[in-house]
């Protein structure tokens, strides 16, 4: 195959014109994509921030709300037994 520099600066062109035209597009669309999942990892990770400390505050009000409700019984002092020996 014989290809004269005539053709290849015209295929040189036409994919110079192909990459200018299409550039911009696609680095758009490239573009709209980082900032989505941007925004998704930042709206998930904020939303579970959240459900995190709500899950704390729930642990720690059971928590101190069983204890001073608990249904343990008082202490009780035993003393030992004496044994009387009847005569």
């Amino acid at each position: 195959m014989n290809i004269k520099k005539q053709d290849a600066t015209i295929l040189g062109v036409g994919a110079a014109a192909c990459v200018a035209c299409c550039a911009g597009p696609i680095m758009g669309f490239l573009v709209a994509i980082g900032i989505g999942s941007a925004a998704g990892f930042a709206l998930f990770g904020t939303i579970s921030l959240l459900i995190g400390a709500l899950a704390v505050v729930l642990v720690i009000r059971r928590r101190r709300r069983a204890i001073t409700c608990s249904n343990a019984p008082a202490t009780v002092v035993l003393e030992m037994p004496t044994v009387r020996v009847h005569q």
